[in-house]
């Protein structure tokens, strides 16, 4: 290829398109659903099931958090209420009212709370499943909308079993809790049932529900669940880490595009609002922020903020200084020969943009294992894996 040179063609290879017009159309739209597709879930189910309590640990947050959903015995979702996700501002949750009424019309319920809005609803219960229950899942299913039973609270039903039983065996408790729950909703087909503790992520079905919503949402929705969902395990991370290196590709094209345009400053300017917004999601995504790393330490009795501000990239992002690093004297002079090279007719704009994908495509790498590997080492200074397998995990 006589006009560009062997980053380019690396380029329209990643993108497993044809030409460069078509792998520059794809690695947009990649990007744009990385940063933009948006994910909204109903959380619905009895008054009293806990559903604040799961959104909020959805989102990251504790109760007395700022904008963290109220929780209480009492009803306290009287309308619809969006609760947006602190990190993934295209992901929002809502908490709808209970269906504890012993005239609750399913139909007109989800009239009422606009089913067409919500991509899937999950139906929340603490105790066992009811008529209610099962009305309104059979309404959902007949809007072909996605729903999933969810038995919340189960760290309660443990603890009140082992302290009333002097043979107690963990297992056998959680099956039993899982057949009673199918039993009731045999109308159904005999669903999944997911058993969960809003306050213990990293125990029972909370990472199974994830792999489920993953393999049954539509695959441009997918990046958003991965993004917004808690890091519950050792493997989730890796989920996250694997997919943030798949858009790599992308995100280093988005920016080639705009290499490829002559007009000066454009990349420089560009290309650092895409990195930033890429690595922000890295960020957030891995548990690297304030709030995520300050919830992490309490519960481990551990200070683990310093571990994480030990990253050149961490640190930048958390204090706002993203362009510090990026302007570093390599990101200069490649930005400067972009420009220079744009300039020039046919084969200049070809070359800055081959450039571009390169030079990014390395910082980004280079982000995204120093992010990766902060996060794995947060995880062991607090020995989250440690205590994962001495629990049984979520695999109980």
């Amino acid at each position: 290829m006589a006009t560009r040179d062997s980053a380019v063609d690396e380029a329209i290879t990643a993108s497993g398109e044809s030409t460069w017009e078509r792998a520059t159309a794809k690695a947009k739209d990649k990007f744009d659903e990385l940063v933009n597709v948006s994910l909204i879930i109903a959380v619905t189910g009895k008054t009293g099931a806990g559903k604040s309590s799961f959104i909020n640990a959805l989102r990251g947050l504790r109760k007395d958090d700022v904008g963290a959903a109220p929780t209480g015995v009492t009803e306290t979702t009287m309308e619809p209420t969006m609760y947006e996700h602190p990190g993934m501002p295209n992901v929002k949750i809502w908490d709808l009212p209970g269906i504890g009424s012993p005239n609750f019309k399913a139909k007109k319920y989800l009239k009422d709370v606009k089913f067409n809005t919500y991509d899937f609803f999950i139906i929340l219960n603490s105790e066992r499943f009811m008529e209610n229950d099962v009305m309104l899942a059979k309404e959902i299913r007949k809007c072909k909308k996605s729903f999933y039973f969810v038995r919340s609270k189960i760290d309660n039903d443990i603890r009140a079993e082992q302290k009333e039983n002097k043979r107690f065996d963990k297992l056998k408790v959680l099956a039993k809790i899982r057949e009673d729950c199918q039993k009731n909703l045999q109308k159904m087909g005999n669903p999944k049932v997911f058993l969960i503790s809003s306050f213990f992520l990293d125990k029972y079905d909370f990472e199974i529900l994830q792999n489920t919503l993953a393999e049954e949402l539509p695959e441009h929705k997918r990046s958003a669940l991965l993004q917004a969902w808690p890091v519950c395990s050792a493997e989730c991370l890796e989920k996250k880490i694997k997919m943030f290196k798949g858009l790599i590709w992308a995100v280093s094209l988005a920016s080639a595009g705009i290499a490829a345009v002559p007009l000066p400053g454009l990349s420089v300017a560009c290309d650092t609002t895409i990195v930033l917004l890429f690595l922000t999601r890295c960020y957030y995504a891995f548990g690297l922020d304030d709030r995520s790393l300050k919830r992490l330490s309490e519960k481990v009795n551990k200070p683990l903020l310093e571990c994480r501000d030990k990253s050149k990239f961490a640190a930048a992002i958390r204090n706002k200084t993203m362009t510090t690093i990026q302007t570093s004297a390599m990101f200069i002079s490649v930005s400067v020969a972009e420009e220079l090279l744009s300039l020039i007719p046919v084969v200049g704009s070809a070359v800055a943009a081959g450039l571009s994908f390169a030079s990014t495509q390395l910082f980004l790498r280079k982000g995204l294992n120093e992010l990766a590997e902060t996060a794995r080492e947060i995880r062991k200074e607090a020995e989250l894996d440690k205590m994962s397998s001495n629990q049984g995990c979520h695999r109980e």
